[in-house]
């Protein structure tokens, strides 16, 4: 895992969006295998509102470097 921004809707602040950034595209699968991930999971399934779900996007901006 590279980065997490964990952000809340201006208008509604219990709705909270997670945007998890990671160098190589085999990244994600490795964290999910994490014991730290295991926990995180399991402690806030009983607070989602509804199911996660996951968008998949290409960062262009800033590269690497300038973060």
């Amino acid at each position: 895992l590279a980065r997490c921004d964990v952000n809340h809707q201006f208008d509604d602040p219990n709705h909270f969006i997670l945007v998890e950034v990671y160098r190589t595209v085999d990244d994600p699968a490795k964290h999910k295998d994490t014991e730290h991930y295991k926990v995180w999971r399991d402690t806030v399934a009983e607070m989602m509102a509804e199911p996660r779900q996951s968008e998949k996007y290409e960062n262009i901006f800033p590269e690497e470097e300038g973060w």
